[in-house]
């Protein structure tokens, strides 16, 4: 069976010279190849510890203090995105609705990719009904349901335009998005919400009262049969009862 021919003394040679004149950098490079990995390795294991500690935290909080608390010292964390959301929500139920926009705001700013940004918005646009702006309140529900079409936050923010708009007397407008709500939400919970809504905001129509028996004036039986007789005259004072009548012949 042939073997491969060893290598010529000129490769041999090639090969020890490229060592010997590129060792240095070869080295190096291993060198920072390995403390990359080693760095990489323990920022993961720093990362992981935080975001532990962070939902540690998290789960301990239930104030609006602790959940800044929170923030300040676990920023950029998955518990940190939440507890803005809670920070919000606890503004919001000591009617500081301004703050809890302002909070929610800068929340979709650091976190525009997070999965409650949709559930933010709708908050948002709570808390500006709650200050009676609800143009401002409509204009953000419509933006929700165009923005995220497939969310769950899109149909709950349909029927919330439905509310608005029925304050405002636009019930046409308000007809029109539930038999929207009907036609891309037929076989879920919603459809049966925007029916009932439907049904209200149907005109009402009067139905017509029967019409009212004739009136004319009082016919006595006696003009009514003409061939009946007469009734009798009662007795005149003083006669005894079956006295023949003094006019009667």
């Amino acid at each position: 069976m042939p073997t491969a021919p060893p290598p010529s003394r000129d490769a041999a040679l090639e090969t020890r010279f490229f060592w010997e004149r590129f060792k240095t950098p070869i080295i190096a490079a291993a060198i920072i190849l390995f403390l990359a990995g080693i760095a990489f390795t323990g920022y993961r294991f720093y990362s992981d510890r935080r975001a532990a500690a962070a939902s540690a935290a998290l789960a301990s909080a239930n104030s609006a203090q602790q959940y800044e608390q929170v923030i300040a010292r676990y920023a950029n964390t998955p518990a940190a995105g939440d507890a803005y959301i809670l920070l919000a929500e606890a503004q919001r139920k000591e009617s500081k609705f301004a703050e809890a926009n302002k909070t929610l705001e800068t929340f979709i700013v650091k976190y525009p990719k997070h999965e409650f940004v949709s559930t933010a918005k709708m908050a948002m646009a709570a808390n500006l009904e709650s200050m009676d702006k609800t143009d401002e309140a409509l204009a953000m529900y419509q933006q929700i349901a165009s923005n995220y079409p497939n969310s769950y936050a899109a149909p709950l923010a349909m029927l919330s335009q439905v509310y608005i708009l029925k304050s405002k007397n636009r019930n046409d407008d308000a007809r029109r998005i539930c038999e929207t709500m009907l036609t891309q939400f037929r076989t879920s919970f919603w459809a049966s919400e925007a029916m009932q809504q439907l049904r209200l905001l149907r005109p009402v129509t009067t139905s017509t009262p029967p019409p009212a028996p004739a009136t004319g004036p009082v016919v006595p039986p006696m003009l009514a049969n003409p061939g009946a007789p007469a009734p009798e005259a009662p007795p005149a004072p003083g006669q005894p009862q079956g006295a023949p009548s003094p006019n009667k012949p």
